[in-house]
């Protein structure tokens, strides 16, 4: 299953570059135990295709919190 998201521009009057977003679909992030702040690296596979990488290791769940992600 797919999760459609869209690319945004914007562009200011006082900057000369845009910058671009593009927003991660909720259920996706949640699927993948994503934390606010996380660090995340991309990789130019070919024109049609990104690798999404975690630059740093997530914490291993201990405990009760493990146990009810994985339930």
């Amino acid at each position: 299953m797919g999760y459609p998201a869209t690319v945004q521009k914007i562009e200011r009057k006082k900057s000369t570059q845009a910058q671009w977003y593009v927003n991660f679909p909720n259920a996706l992030a949640q699927a993948m135990n994503f934390e606010k702040g996380e660090e995340i690296e991309w990789e130019v596979m070919d024109i049609a295709m990104l690798k999404m990488i975690r630059t740093k290791k997530k914490k291993k769940l201990k405990g009760r919190t493990a146990r009810k992600l994985i339930q």
